[in-house]
């Protein structure tokens, strides 16, 4: 799959945020995967690194990684762990293409996927997310995962349960770790969101209900390689205060009404 080829002088067209939190062994492999993709697309990428107060010298290896590289790899970091929200919300703001595109540092999306819902983003869509309940999307995972991913899934359906009662959301999968926007929807959608962790994602999709900024989910194709999870069926309880949170929050938003159209025509003017 091929974007279309950018401008001669002009800046990224695409923008990639990987935020990090200690992620150890990962950085040397994502980087390999990162380097092939740069050598092989046609378009023009930028990457940026958000390392979200990382105590492992994440950062110093990715900026020794990405020295020879140019303007288009970018490494962000601060002392404090803020979370991953935060890390998201900031490198999409730091990011200077015209579609922005955020996804975990395992790359647990392969950059078919990635350019997959570029491509979306290219095609119109203001905010394009993988899913993976879309009827096309697959999964793929070695044999002795299947009792982790039965669990995973359990755990899924229970959160999906929880996001559509509390929240004014239809999309099927909020989590999946692959999202994007272009960046007319980011100049109107970041100003507005204020959560740093998990809930990230839901705040975001929130505010799209909220502003009358219609996704599009995208299928994809998951790889899963490690049994690595930050959340289990234990923090339902703080999941849902959060959930609360949101909606409280977003309760006092005025109504959209012709505010998300009217921002849309005057950045796409610009």
């Amino acid at each position: 799959m091929h974007l279309c080829r950018p401008r001669s002088g002009a800046g990224p067209q695409v923008s990639l945020v990987l935020p990090a939190y200690n992620p150890g062994a990962l950085v040397e492999s994502t980087w390999r995967e990162i380097e092939l993709f740069r050598h092989n697309a046609i378009e023009d990428w930028e990457f940026i690194f958000v390392c979200d107060g990382c105590t492992d010298g994440t950062a110093e290896q990715l900026r020794t990684l990405a020295q020879d590289a140019g303007p288009r790899v970018r490494v962000l970091s601060y002392p404090k762990n803020r979370g991953k929200g935060y890390a998201v919300r900031l490198g999409l703001e730091e990011a200077r293409g015209r579609w922005r595109l955020f996804t975990d540092m395992d790359l647990a999306y392969g950059f078919d996927d990635i350019t997959r819902v570029a491509q979306t983003l290219q095609n119109g869509a203001d905010v394009a997310i993988a899913s993976r309940d879309h009827p096309d999307s697959r999964l793929l995972l070695p044999p002795d995962m299947l009792g982790y991913l039965y669990r995973r899934r359990l755990q899924s359906m229970v959160w999906a349960k929880l996001v559509h009662w509390i929240l004014p959301i239809t999309v099927c999968d909020t989590q999946a770790g692959l999202k994007g926007l272009s960046a007319r929807a980011a100049n109107i959608l970041l100003p507005r969101l204020t959560t740093r962790g998990f809930e990230f994602d839901c705040e975001l999709l929130t505010a799209c209900a909220r502003l009358d900024l219609e996704v599009t989910e995208v299928p994809v194709t998951v790889r899963h390689e490690n049994t690595l999870s930050t959340t289990t069926l234990r923090d339902i309880p703080r999941m849902l205060r959060k959930l609360r949170s949101i909606r409280r929050a977003w309760r006092e938003t005025p109504a959209p009404g012709p505010l998300a159209a009217m921002e849309l025509l005057e950045l796409d003017a610009a």
